[in-house]
């Protein structure tokens, strides 16, 4: 039985949801942050009685303050947060505008900002904490050009998450700053992303097979356990990786045919 204190933010549905009925399932107290308030109370009825939602758009920083000082008043502390809540988009880059690039941007990597800045500080009053921002696979492998503005973000979210463990791993070494990279995942994400999902073509490749919410959510677990910098929820992803970055060209020329 575990008996931490775990804060999940686009907890309302898919992988958010079903990491909080796990956690909760073995014991872990599990504070649920979303805008939809209905399938958030949902999500925490299924959790139990320790379950702790709180309505936050976490593209507002007092939003996500707000979610943090909830979990502390209730609670007393926190020991992991996860910044997983993002959003889609079905455009091409030459497409793109200016509030289709920022709307990714804020939901994707400044939302996760937000959590970083404002959890840290507890972490670092404590001593000790475990961090973990939720990317994707699309952050390191182009192999669905039409997520073009989410690739980029989530890109953006793979660097500063690198940088904040590197900034903090001399002076606070059991503080844990983890990136987690699911490949795709079969919930309503493609549904819901902006301007939908386009039918793959010629120019899509999937570079692995998806995942279940809950096989996604099941690989978070083990990381709260066992720390470690990266995580590939798929088997075989970190092998696709790091053949693309092998050699670019071909296997770009690969993704195409």
């Amino acid at each position: 039985m575990s008996d931490q204190v775990i804060v999940i933010t686009g907890a309302s549905g898919g992988i958010g949801a079903a990491l909080a009925r796990q956690l909760a399932g073995r014991g872990d107290k599990v504070v649920l942050g979303a805008r939809r308030e209905a399938e958030l109370n949902e999500v925490a009825a299924a959790c139990g009685a320790e379950a702790l939602p709180v309505v936050a758009d976490v593209t507002q920083r007092c939003d996500v303050e707000r979610l943090r000082d909830e979990a502390l008043r209730t609670f007393g502390h926190i020991d992991v947060w996860v910044n997983n809540a993002g959003r889609g988009i079905g455009r091409p880059v030459l497409d793109l505008t200016d509030a289709d690039f920022d709307e990714m941007m804020v939901i994707n990597a400044k939302s996760a900002l937000y959590g970083m800045q404002a959890i840290i500080s507890h972490f670092k009053e404590r001593g000790e904490g475990h961090l973990i921002n939720v990317s994707s696979t699309l952050g390191r492998v182009p192999f669905a050009s039409y997520r073009s503005a989410y690739s980029a973000a989530k890109a953006a979210l793979n660097s500063l998450t690198a940088n904040l463990r590197m900034d903090l791993r001399a002076e606070y070494p059991r503080i844990h700053v983890s990136l987690v990279m699911p490949p795709m995942v079969m919930t309503d994400f493609s549904r819901n992303a902006l301007y939908g999902t386009p039918t793959p073509s010629g120019g899509f490749r999937s570079g692995a097979a998806g995942q279940t919410p809950e096989q996604a959510a099941a690989a978070i677990v083990d990381l709260i356990d066992h720390p470690r910098p990266e995580l590939y929820t798929s088997p075989g992803q970190a092998e696709m990786v790091a053949r693309y970055y092998a050699d670019i060209a071909a296997f770009e020329e690969t993704m195409g045919r």
